[in-house]
């Protein structure tokens, strides 16, 4: 197990293959996840658990929890949006279940077709069905609010709404919290600002984010993020995905590129890049002129460069909040 100052969470074979215009094969996912974790990528999330006839992408999803989980050291999620879709990935033994509540109303409707009111009682549901779950068998509930920074259909977010659904989150048994930037509407004084407005709320619980690129703040935003404590990061493998229900959500922050950004501050990933970046045959294999995206993988790395060290003579690890 490789030390690691920063987690990496992909959601590429989710939020990015709940986008593409194909469905990538069974073996193909399979492929990737081995790969992957190979890599040093500890934690992916897999699947979704939604009807198969609305996300064709995700028909095999006990298939690929099966091969994930049989892949030692690897934390496997799945995403769930309702109390059926986490009976079902639990059945199928995924250890962590990510459930999100958008905190726009309008892309709550469009999403989920509740309200996020109607999705917070919704997840009561899950926690009850979860803590009724033998010992041993109760999943790790992770969750997070979407549309944090602005929406497509609503525009600006009222950052009180924010406040208040990540507190009643937590006291309805969420285990931890995420924030989300679902359609690239987030900037580096935003996210500090509304990261610690939630902190002064639920502390240490908050511990994730989940940023897109799209227009072009990504990785600046996960800088800000460093700034105020957070150390677990969404990113998908060749920037995957979007959100088929915000108009104009296209670009999660590339894994490759953020991998590279944290170790050349001197951050542990545990990833090995080289490793990572091959994994990019596979998804271009699996889905032919599917569009990939990513710096890292054209350039490369600078020469001499050593992943994990600052390259400056003297100096230590980075303070970044």
């Amino acid at each position: 197990m490789r030390a690691r100052d920063v987690e990496i969470s992909e959601v590429g074979l989710r939020d990015g293959l709940q986008n593409t215009a194909r469905v990538m094969a069974t073996a193909g996912k399979k492929a990737w996840i081995t790969a992957e974790a190979a890599a040093g990528v500890g934690e992916i999330e897999v699947c979704s658990f939604v009807p198969a006839k609305l996300f064709p992408q995700f028909a095999d999803a006990d298939e690929v929890v099966a091969h994930a989980r049989s892949i030692p050291g690897l934390a496997v999620a799945a995403l769930v949006p309702n109390l059926k879709g986490a009976e079902r990935a639990a059945a199928a033994g995924a250890q962590k279940l990510t459930f999100t509540i958008s905190v726009s109303r309008s892309h709550s409707l469009a999403n989920v077709r509740r309200t996020p009111e109607q999705q917070l009682d919704e997840f009561r549901r899950i926690v009850s069905f979860c803590d009724g779950l033998a010992k041993g068998r109760r999943p790790f509930l992770s969750t997070g609010l979407s549309t944090v920074f602005g929406c497509t259909l609503e525009g600006a977010i009222d950052e009180g709404a924010v406040c208040r659904l990540a507190a009643a989150l937590l006291e309805a048994g969420a285990d931890d919290l995420s924030l989300a930037d679902t359609v690239g509407y987030a900037n580096p004084a935003q996210v500090r600002r509304i990261f610690k407005a939630v902190q002064r709320v639920v502390g240490d619980k908050l511990t994730a984010a989940h940023f897109h690129n799209t227009r072009g703040l990504g990785l600046a935003n996960v800088l800000a993020a460093l700034e105020v404590g957070i150390r677990t990061f969404d990113s998908s493998l060749a920037g995957l995905g979007g959100c088929p229900f915000a108009p104009g959500a296209s670009g999660n922050i590339v894994t490759e590129d953020l991998v590279f950004m944290l170790e050349a501050l001197g951050l542990r990933t545990g990833i090995d890049l080289e490793a990572l970046i091959a994994v990019r045959r596979i998804i271009e294999d699996a889905l032919p002129g599917e569009p990939l995206y990513g710096h890292l993988a054209l350039a490369g790395a600078p020469k001499g460069f050593i992943p994990g060290s600052v390259p400056v003579r003297g100096t230590a690890t980075p303070h970044l909040g």
